[in-house]
């Protein structure tokens, strides 16, 4: 049976730094839809001291979500130094394909023919599919992938995750400043080298209770239009949810690969809030009786880039590969997990091996 690795990487990172001043004329509402009467401001800084996203990037209005992705695409097959007529499936995730700069949601055509199609890409066997599974569609997409090189139904893939969240955020609710805009994207590869690449994952899909903690809805300032919806969560839920659940598939990943978490160089985990993943972190140390760790094990780009769903996982990936991530390197077959909770309410978690 095949293996799945990664050979090429790239990634897409905005421009335009936007900061708490972006922010200071905003008119912010509860959940409940009551006026905060407090100043913009003392809202933000308490924004900031939970969350700890001081900036976040947004793209240009002349840009597409299907521009940023294919950029990451086209550098990630570049590094893995093969032409997209070699590729057997291109996979996107995402949660709203194309948006228009007023809102619009457009998905059709799906996002990964665009991409074949910015590509130039002929292949009329290069099959395009689009996965829409919240935050974590990229970890779901590259499993897929691993799914269908094992099945020995590809060879090669490229998986791509991108979102331009800036545009579907309301701009009376407190947790507009979470989401930003960006790409990232990874080409994986069949080997016949056993025991590396992907060696474990997982897959969790609570759709019960969990189903609208995430969620698209109206305003919550009831005085604005009410057809227009936004990307709308509910904080407490999510934290309580992700810190009982996460940390548990996480293990549970590591211990189908064979290992213990000692084995574990990095965690790459999907980041919507730095006070949660701190948490999870932590708790999935205290799974292993581990009180104490280097907190490198779990590199941060959250603080700079605010949360891009489906795109922080391969961004992050592509940074530190190309050393361009300060104080962070990976160990030569070293092992990693990738791991992500959204809209669902659903998690995956992914052992990767180096080669």
């Amino acid at each position: 049976m095949p293996n799945t690795i990664i050979i090429g990487s790239g990634s897409y990172i905005p421009n335009r730094v936007i900061g708490r001043d972006y922010f200071m004329d905003s008119e912010f509402y509860t959940e409940d839809g009551v006026k905060i009467e407090k100043p913009a401001e003392e809202t933000i800084a308490k924004f900031v001291e939970i969350t700890e996203i001081e900036n976040r990037r947004f793209i240009e209005d002349d840009l597409s979500n299907s521009q940023i992705g294919s950029e990451a695409a086209k550098a990630a097959l570049e590094d893995a130094k093969i032409d997209g007529e070699e590729l057997d499936y291109i996979i996107y995730a995402s949660n709203f394909g194309e948006v228009t700069v007023d809102g619009y949601v457009n998905f059709m055509p799906n996002m990964a023919a665009r991409v074949k199609n910015r590509l130039g890409i002929k292949n009329r066997k290069c099959i395009t599919y689009d996965m829409i599974f919240g935050c974590p569609g990229w970890v779901e997409a590259m499993i897929l992938a691993d799914n269908l090189i094992k099945a020995k139904a590809a060879k090669t893939i490229l998986v791509v995750g991108a979102e331009t969240l800036s545009r579907v955020t309301d701009p009376h609710d407190r947790n507009r400043m979470i989401f930003a805009d960006g790409a990232g994207a990874v080409v994986v590869q069949a080997t016949d080298k056993e025991n590396v690449g992907i060696i474990a994952h997982n897959t969790i899909c609570d759709n019960g209770p969990e189903l609208c903690y995430l969620e698209n809805a109206p305003s919550i300032n009831a005085e604005v239009d009410q057809r227009r919806l936004y990307v709308r969560m509910q904080g407490r839920k999510i934290y309580e949810y992700a810190l009982k659940n996460v940390p548990s598939a996480i293990k549970e990943t590591i211990e189908d690969a064979g290992l213990s978490l000692e084995d574990i160089d990095k965690i790459l985990i999907h980041q919507a809030n730095a006070k949660m993943d701190y948490a999870m972190i932590e708790r999935l140390h205290k799974l292993y009786d581990v009180k104490d760790y280097d907190h490198a094990i779990s590199p941060m780009t959250i603080q700079d880039f605010g949360n891009t769903s489906v795109a922080t996982i391969p961004t992050m990936y592509d940074l530190i590969i190309k050393g361009k991530m300060q104080g962070q390197t990976f160990k030569d077959k070293g092992n990693i997990v990738m791991t992500s909770v959204g809209a669902g309410m659903n998690i995956n978690a992914i052992v990767y091996r180096f080669p």
